[in-house]
């Protein structure tokens, strides 16, 4: 939004708060309540957990000198004895995506209080002489007691292509991919992201996902079956609304 429409949109909500201002005690609340349900019908867009993939950019490869020779050796050469794992920019790797978390919570609390008060009035003087045949006597009890638990269990299996798009300087790799999935009337798309010891690619060129570092992982959608399992913009509003 550029400096225009902001002016724009600030004048516009200016122009209406203060026109509902200017109006009596049942517009006014009218006016509150419409606030209230466009407060309701605000919905926080997705967080990806791992970014786009960008382009990546591949360093200048140096000029060779000519060396007379009728092969020469230029970007992706390979030796014949060198196996294929990843060791430049560019290279890629097969990432095995097997994830299987659990985790459980469980927490209890009791409490327990109990008090007593008497009172004799015939120890009162005289002045209290009128209540002398009576007693006080105070008791409470307060009992509590809570427990709860929770459990979570997350599976997450499959293979991922991705690619060198950075070499740290003790060598390890730097690996991003990507994967969408077009079915009907909805998209869906799996990221990748972390960071690969090379010593840990297998001759197959793959790596399980649980050795790699700072691992992020993405799995979302979107399309009519998305939707669907979000909430309803009156739901949310008094989700938010709701003193309870």
């Amino acid at each position: 939004m550029d400096m225009a429409d902001d002016e724009k949109s600030r004048w516009t909500m200016g122009g209406w708060m203060s026109g509902c201002g200017g109006l009596g005690m049942s517009a006014r609340v009218l006016c509150l309540v419409a606030l209230l349900i466009m407060g309701g019908c605000a919905q926080l867009p997705h967080e990806s957990v791992v970014p786009e993939a960008q382009p990546i950019s591949y360093p200048d490869p140096s000029l060779a000198t000519p060396n007379g020779a009728i092969y020469q050796a230029r970007g992706g050469f390979h030796p014949l004895f060198q196996d294929r794992r990843p060791r430049q920019v560019g290279d890629i790797i097969t990432i095995t995506i097997n994830e299987d978390v659990s985790a459980s919570k469980d927490s209890s609390s009791n409490a327990n209080r109990e008090s007593s008060l008497g009172l004799d009035l015939e120890t009162i003087p005289d002045l209290m002489s009128f209540l002398e045949d009576n007693s006080l006597d105070v008791s409470g009890e307060n009992d509590f007691e809570g427990s709860g638990g929770s459990s979570a269990s997350n599976t997450f299996t499959g293979t991922l292509t991705a690619t060198v798009v950075n070499i740290l300087p003790n060598g390890n790799l730097q690996v991003r991919g990507e994967k969408r999935i077009a079915i009907n009337q909805g998209t869906e798309y799996i990221r990748f992201s972390g960071v690969v010891d090379p010593l840990s690619v297998t001759t197959q060129n793959t790596v399980p996902s649980g050795q790699v570092a700072d691992a992020r992982i993405e799995y979302v959608g979107d399309g009519y079956i998305n939707e669907a399992q979000h909430m309803g913009w009156l739901q949310r509003l008094w989700l938010n609304i709701a003193p309870f």
